[in-house]
């Protein structure tokens, strides 16, 4: 398979043609609108507050906290300079733990009391900055993603799992080395766990976040609990009894932390588990009959979307009083070309099966159909990173036709925190900052690194890490 690289796309002519060629359906602007009635720059409200426009800063991983889930001088850097960006909602800035056995890893951010006030910190940190850079900081929307890893669990070393999980798995528990029932929470160790993010909740309202995002996908527990068909008891079954979990979340929220708006960040869809085939490209682990254990995929045909039940998720939380909505898709475990579209893979992934326009598309109808049947609801879109040059005319087109309300931006800001920016002021972009998908933000924390942008930002170039990267990159 021959993917041009998108930078080798000199026109939005160009662009059109490739997307021709792949058969793909997609909306690009030309040209750009900028100024007061560009549709990226128009504000919107979000439970009677104002947010200044139409980009989000979306959570991503962290893995340069100290031991004690408190932030190092890395991560406020990395804060501030989503203060700068310009972007009007804060989704988060990275996933933040309730307890420390819920991290990804043991440099992960937690929100416990004896870390409250350095949360505290980072928020006004991220707010001074944008004031500084921006002026204004009363249409900024900021929250915290509250996280339990789950089956992906690594508390207290980087290279070894210590899982819990929602279910025995018939294909990942195999994977990841599962092999008893010890690791699955009983009902009471998930009613507890329903404490421990009310409680988080609670902290992160009083260091001054505007909402939480209780993190319903990518694999983690949450999204896992959401397959758990088989499970006995109160939170597996039927989809309402799947749901039970976050149910009780919310309620003990508004509960305990009144005023706290709430807002979920879904995979929309799954797939089958993909694994590196013999020619290094991603191919779909084997299964023969149903499969029902990808939410939002036909159990029938897994390769397949179905958005019955997650529009039925989404429709019970707006019930519920959620109206903020954070869409991604699958996991950056087992199929991260599904998640998060990209030229080259980390480390440890493979090749992608697919050009990466496909995932992309696949990404931007799939919240289009959402807003289409839930329109009351306001959606954060994903995947838009490896567009480029593009996402500008692609965004504004997604944005103008009503298919999203924000367009949510992750490992692109890495590189190029100022884009949201000079994007809305109808600036060139700045194209030795763009994010070219050369996933080496992944693969340096994957192989116990600092996370960060090493081929574009000149702080991380410089960075002893990057040493440690080459190398690797050169022996992979």
């Amino acid at each position: 398979m021959t993917v041009p690289k998108l930078a080798s796309l000199k026109t939005i002519a160009e662009f059109r043609a490739r997307l021709d060629q792949l058969t793909l359906q997609l909306d690009v602007d030309d040209p750009l609108i900028s100024g007061p009635a560009a549709p990226l720059g128009q504000s919107t409200q979000a439970h009677g507050r104002q947010i200044g426009n139409r980009f989000a800063i979306l959570p991503m991983e962290g893995w340069d906290a100290n031991p004690d889930g408190s932030p190092t001088d890395l991560v406020r850097r990395r804060w501030k300079r989503f203060g700068q960006s310009g972007a009007k909602l804060i989704w988060g800035g990275e996933a933040v733990a309730v307890r420390p056995d819920g991290r990804a890893n043991p440099n992960q951010l937690v929100l416990t009391a004896s870390t409250e006030s350095s949360l505290a910190e980072l928020r006004q940190l991220l707010t001074q900055e944008h004031t500084s850079h921006h002026g204004n900081a009363t249409d900024l929307l900021i929250g915290l993603q509250l996280t339990h890893s789950g089956r992906f669990a690594r508390p207290n070393d980087k290279k070894r799992l210590e899982p819990r999980t929602a279910y025995r798995h018939p294909i990942l528990d195999a994977r990841f080395g599962i092999t008893d029932d010890q690791v699955v929470f009983s009902d009471l160790e998930l009613s507890v766990l329903v404490e421990d993010f009310v409680r988080a909740a609670v902290r992160a309202q009083k260091a001054g976040f505007d909402f939480v995002d209780i993190k319903h996908c990518h694999g983690y527990l949450g999204h896992e609990l959401l397959t758990a068909i088989d499970r006995p008891g109160r939170y597996g079954g039927s989809l309402t009894k799947r749901m039970q979990f976050v149910r009780e979340i919310i309620q003990g929220i508004r509960r305990d932390a009144p005023g706290l708006e709430v807002g979920v960040r879904l995979s929309l869809f799954d797939q089958l588990p993909y694994e590196k085939g013999a020619d290094g490209l991603g191919t779909p682990m084997r299964w023969t009959g149903l499969y029902p254990y990808a939410f939002g995929a036909d159990p029938n045909h897994p390769a397949k979307i179905d958005l019955r039940e997650p529009i039925e998720f989404l429709r019970e939380l707006g019930q519920l009083g959620v109206r903020l909505i954070c869409l991604t898709a699958g996991s950056p475990y087992y199929n991260p070309h599904i998640q998060r579209p990209a030229m080259q893979p980390p480390s440890d992934g493979y090749l992608p099966p697919e050009d990466p326009l496909v995932g992309v598309v696949r990404h931007i109808h799939a919240a289009a159909e959402v807003k289409r049947q839930l329109p009351e609801l306001l959606l954060v879109g994903s995947g838009y990173s490896y567009l480029q040059e593009w996402l500008p005319h692609v965004a504004q087109a997604a944005v103008r036709m009503g298919h999203v309300d924000f367009i949510g931006l992750g490992r692109l800001v890495l590189s190029y925190p100022e884009f949201p920016v000079d994007v809305l002021a109808g600036k060139p972009m700045q194209r030795r900052k763009i994010c070219r998908t050369f996933s080496d933000c992944t693969t340096a924390p994957r192989n116990g690194l600092v996370s960060g942008c090493f081929p574009l930002d000149d702080f991380y170039k410089t960075h002893p890490d990057a040493a440690v990267l080459k190398a690797l990159r050169a022996s992979s």
